[in-house]
């Protein structure tokens, strides 16, 4: 085992529960925090996709697993009971903007009733110390202005799921306030603000990698919906290092500087649009035939977080830049593709690489 950071080394003999464990996020923490010697529990619905990197990587033989919808308060608090957790990361989500179009009032039951939900078993858990809250880079009223959004800039959103995840921070907020940490009525609360995350083992609709490795090994038509669209591109492992730090810190012996929002953007100062993005996949891979959508959904133009505070108030620096970024997504997917039996492998390995490039 590569050596821990301070940040691994803190959460080290902790017990961790993940909601959404079997998700391409979830799946990717609970295999780096499995390859570190810590404890995982999970709960979650069944994988949707086939494939799914939950059931390829076979993590499931790492989290102590349990099945369930976070709508169902009653089975949620029994899990988190059952597992008696030091902390609880909180990834369970409806994520689709255009599902969100199609399912709105399932999507604000998901991500706002159920982050209440969490908040709620968590709170009647005496063993939880700290929870992180995964929203999203969406929930900021969105001006379509040029200059990144900053964690004090006012939330908003203009399509169900955008909405769904600024209603669920009203809820987090909620609860810091009425059941605050430092008077021991609840646990330290904070929120991590990603933006857009790609990786490889992403099976999901209407996703733009996905839907691109679909088109390569399908031989299929791509269907594009916004090629000039900006977003915050970042890899996964750049997701699930900052909620590590995050979690560690609610730990610590101030976990109030820990618990508020956290933006957790890209650090490469350039956007890419989806263009780019889809030409170095291609580069670095197969380019499929690429076909442009007439009328779609409306979504959010340009999108930028700064996360100054988080590089220097909690010491977080994601390991690649974009280009990097986008290489090792490609490679992921090539390589599971010649042999799908290696995906656990090729996921560790990359996580592996991750953590060499953190130092101590």
């Amino acid at each position: 085992m590569y050596g821990l950071s301070r940040f691994e080394q803190t959460l080290l003999g902790k017990k961790i529960f993940i909601t959404g464990h079997s998700g391409f996020t979830g799946t990717w923490a609970s295999l780096w925090l499995n390859s570190i010697g810590i404890q995982v529990g999970g709960f979650s619905l069944p994988p949707e996709t086939t494939p799914a990197l939950f059931v390829e990587t076979g993590a499931a033989a790492d989290v102590e697993s349990r099945f369930g919808d976070i709508c169902d308060f009653s089975a949620l608090e029994k899990a988190i009971h059952d597992y008696q957790p030091d902390l609880v990361l909180h990834l369970a989500a409806q994520p689709l903007v255009r599902r969100s179009y199609q399912e709105p009032m399932q999507t604000f039951m998901v991500n706002a009733q159920g982050t209440a939900h969490v908040l709620e078993a968590a709170r009647s858990v005496k063993s939880v110390r700290g929870v992180l809250c995964v929203t999203t880079d969406k929930v900021y009223q969105n001006k379509e202005w040029d200059w990144p959004y900053r964690e004090n800039d006012p939330l908003g959103g203009k399509d169900p799921y955008s909405a769904s995840k600024a209603a669920a921070e009203m809820v987090i907020h909620g609860y810091a306030m009425s059941y605050p940490w430092a008077s021991g009525q609840g646990p330290a609360i904070a929120i991590a603000r990603g933006g857009n995350i790609i990786g490889g083992g992403d099976w999901s609709a209407d996703r733009l990698v996905p839907d691109f490795v679909r088109a390569v090994i399908g031989g299929q038509r791509m269907v594009l919906r916004y090629p000039g669209a900006t977003r915050p591109w970042q890899h996964v492992l750049a997701l699930v290092h900052g909620y590590l730090m995050i979690l560690a810190g609610l730990l610590g012996d101030n976990p109030g500087h820990y618990a508020r929002p956290w933006n957790l953007g890209p650090q490469d100062p350039r956007q890419f649009p989806v263009r780019d993005i889809l030409e170095m996949m291609g580069r670095h891979w197969k380019m499929p035939d690429v076909h442009y959508m007439d009328n779609p959904l409306p979504e959010a133009g340009a999108l930028a977080l700064d996360s100054s505070l988080a590089r220097n108030a909690l010491g977080w620096v994601p390991v690649w830049d974009t280009e990097r970024v986008i290489k090792e997504t490609a490679d992921w997917y090539r390589q599971y593709d010649q042999d799908p039996t290696r995906a656990r492998d090729i996921t560790l390995a990359q996580i592996r690489s991750w953590r060499e490039g953190l130092g101590q």
